[in-house]
C-alpha cells in the first residue's frame, strides 16, 4: 500500500488532530509516534532512515496510507521521492504556543524524578517491551530535539528560528500544487479542499492538548510495563 499523505509539520502543531481527521476521511491507517511505540520492532526501519537514507518501506507502512508528526516528519524529502503521487501536509501553529506545549510534552517525556527514573530503571531490566518503549522515546529525543535543534531547544529564541526555518524549507522544496500548509484551527473546509474530498458531517476533531499528552505517556509506559 502505498503512502499518500506525508505529514511535514513539528510534532505539537495539531499532529495528533490531523492523524484523526485523516482517517474520518478515510486514510487508514495513519502512521503516528504512538504507532511506532505500539510496533517497537519498526524502530529499527527509522533508524536506518536516520543512518543510511533508506530502508524497506514496504515493511516500515504496511497497512498505512499516510504518515504524519514523528518519526516520519524529518525524512519528508526522502519520503517524498519514495512516493511521487503524495501530497504534502505542513502543519503549523502560533510558535509562542508550539514552544510552550514541546516544552511541557516532549522536552518532559519520561521520569522527571530520580527516584522514578530508578524505579522505571529496575523495571526495565526484566521487560523488553518497556526497554523498547524507551527506545522510541530515546531515539526521538535525539532526533527532534538534539538533531533538529542542535541541542539548543532550550533556547527559545535559537528552536523559532528552527521553527520557522523548518516551514519556509518544505516551502521552496514541495511543489505548490501538492503542498497545503494547514492550521488545524481551520478545520475540515482547507483539508477536504486540498484532498478533493467532501466535508463530513462529523465534526473536526481536537485532540491531545498537554494534559492529554501526558495521560498518553504514562499509559505508554504502564502498558508496556505490563506486558
Amino acid at each position: 500500500m502505498a503512502i499518500q499523505i506525508i505529514g511535514a509539520g513539528f510534532p505539537r502543531t495539531g499532529t495528533t488532530t490531523l492523524k484523526q481527521a485523516l482517517q474520518i476521511l478515510g486514510y487508514n491507517d495513519t502512521y503516528h509516534f504512538k504507532d511506532l511505540i505500539a510496533d517497537s520492532k519498526k524502530l529499527r526501519h527509522w533508524q536506518e532512515l536516520e543512518d543510511h537514507g533508506k530502508t524497506d518501506f514496504n515493511r516500515l507502512f504496511e497497512g498505512f496510507k499516510a504518515t504524519v508528526d514523528f518519526p516520519g516528519y524529518p525524512y519528508y524529502k526522502i519520503l517524498m521521492a519514495q512516493y511521487p503521487e503524495a501530497k504534502v501536509i505542513l502543519t503549523t501553529r502560533d510558535v509562542d504556543k508550539w514552544y510552550e506545549s514541546t516544552s511541557k510534552t516532549i522536552r518532559k517525556s519520561g521520569p522527571q524524578t530520580l527516584i522514578a527514573k530508578i524505579t522505571l530503571l529496575s523495571k526495565m531490566i526484566f521487560n523488553s517491551n518497556l526497554r523498547n518503549t524507551f527506545k522510541c522515546i530515546r531515539f526521538m529525543k535525539k532526533t527532534y530535539l538534539s538533531n533538529q535543534f542542535n541541542g539548543k531547544f532550550d533556547s527559545e529564541t535559537h528552536a523559532k528560528s528552527v521553527f520557522f526555518e523548518h516551514l519556509e524549507n518544505v516551502k521552496s522544496y514541495v511543489p505548490k500544487d501538492k503542498l497545503l500548509v494547514f492550521d488545524v484551527s481551520d478545520g475540515w473546509k482547507p483539508l477536504c479542499a486540498f484532498l478533493n474530498l467532501p466535508i463530513p458531517k462529523e465534526d473536526f476533531p481536537h485532540l491531545n492538548k498537554k494534559e492529554n499528552f501526558h495521560a498518553m505517556v504514562k499509559g505508554m509506559i504502564e502498558a508496556a510495563a505490563q506486558s
